[in-house]
């Protein structure tokens, strides 16, 4: 790694733009779980998710 490059978990340089959308995704993933937390059990059945689906819809992996 040179020195004063950022570098994220695989080793590879991180740009400037690669730091920032990072920072976005992770701030709606954030918010998005904040929103979903509020809600009830029977508002997130509504909606067709439980409670233990919200941390994979915050990651995209659902």
């Amino acid at each position: 790694m040179n020195r004063g490059t950022a570098a994220n978990v695989r080793g590879t340089p991180m740009t400037l733009s690669g730091i920032v959308s990072g920072v976005i995704h992770w701030n709606k993933a954030r918010r998005t779980r904040a929103v979903l937390s509020r809600l009830s059990t029977h508002e997130l059945d509504d909606i067709g998710i439980s409670r233990g689906d919200i941390d994979s819809i915050c990651l995209g992996r659902r």
